[in-house]
């Protein structure tokens, strides 16, 4: 390869963004505003697609497989057919062009400075009580009984945040907070500056002589708080969330809880991810690190065509029998018909 080639490829690299490939490559990609943040851009296609991007424009990554990369892998990403020189011509008109939409609030008409996550949960010290906007929120739109509500209150992981959003806090292995998880009636989103590793709700505080031997995962820490609910919250139990896509910092997340439960007599991970697309993707990536990790697993499908465990426990449905199944994985990701690869039915309490 010549020196001109190296530098015209060094000029891809640093003026050729990938949300402006995604924004205008056919068929083209939407900016989902409102789960964007400043360090991570959300675009969305067809129902299920999901892609990120990240570094200023110069990364990206799929939540829902273990793609990720540059603009030539996205390229590829895209037109799996295209050879390497192929991807250079497609990338060449987008050399120095910017996405539509570069960064959410960059270019807001006033910038404010931005307030480190830690510092906004240290001041933010109000809890849920009874009668507060995120206590009605939580018990009365998503049915939350009020012993889980307290026991996320006792773990210190959920406290009041503005206009009746609850604020629930991510955890790395080591209990160092990682960011703020954001969800209310009429907002979602996450602490700008933050890494999205784990929600963390101890089916027991004070476990003294349980061993916790089974990890509930969902996408989303109000789905973990309503399996938690419906279990009537296992002392053997961690109900856990990893806030959607599955990015560097929760893959390592997840990996050092399933080592750490894998010498636990019947250790389990049992991902209860969403009934969709995604959700199937999400349970396939966690069946695969259980393996590795000599963890069984399984997957709770939410009963009667119901999306996620919230709906379950809003519709009263937590006493109806429910089906576990191992999800169909990707090209190349076989099963190994182990006794992790279980399927069956089940009836929760």
């Amino acid at each position: 390869m010549s020196g001109n080639d190296d530098a015209e490829l060094d000029q891809m690299r640093a003026s050729v963004s990938c949300a402006v490939l995604l924004e205008r490559l056919p068929p083209p990609w939407r900016l989902d505003k409102r789960q964007s943040t400043r360090r991570c851009l959300k675009y969305r296609r067809a129902e299920g697609e999901i892609l990120l991007v990240t570094h200023e424009g110069r990364g990206w990554w799929d939540p829902c497989s273990a793609a990720k990369g540059d603009v030539f892998r996205l390229v590829q990403f895209l037109e799996p057919s295209l050879s390497f020189g192929e991807v250079r011509k497609v990338l060449r008109p987008f050399i120095g062009l910017n996405p539509s939409y570069p960064l959410h609030e960059r270019y807001s008409a006033r910038e404010r400075p931005l307030i480190p996550f830690g510092v906004k949960w240290e001041h933010r010290r109000r809890v849920p009580v009874e009668g507060s906007p995120v206590w009605r929120y939580l018990a009365q739109v998503r049915g939350l009984p009020p012993a889980v509500i307290l026991a996320a209150v006792s773990a210190g992981v959920l406290r009041e945040g503005p206009c009746a959003t609850a604020w629930f806090a991510h955890t790395d292995h080591d209990g160092g907070m990682t960011g703020i998880e954001m969800r209310g009636p009429n907002y979602r989103g996450f602490s700008p500056g933050g890494n999205k590793t784990l929600f963390r709700l101890p089916g027991h505080l004070a476990l003294g002589a349980t061993v916790m031997r089974r990890v509930v995962l969902a996408e989303a820490p109000i789905d973990a708080m309503s399996v938690a609910a419906i279990e009537h919250m296992r002392a053997d139990t961690l109900y856990a969330a990893t806030a959607g896509g599955m990015g560097p910092a929760t893959i390592l997340a997840l990996n050092r809880l399933f080592q750490s439960i894998a010498s636990a007599p019947d250790a389990a991970v049992i991902a209860a991810t969403d009934s969709d697309k995604a959700g199937t993707f999400y349970a396939a990536r966690l069946s695969e690190m259980a393996r590795e990790a000599g963890v069984s697993f399984e997957r709770l499908l939410p009963p009667d065509g119901l999306k996620d465990w919230n709906d379950v426990l809003v519709e009263g449905k937590g006493g109806t029998t429910y089906r576990t199944e191992l999800p169909e994985m990707p090209a190349g990701d076989g099963g190994d018909g182990g006794p992790s690869d279980r399927a069956g039915s089940h009836v929760l309490p």
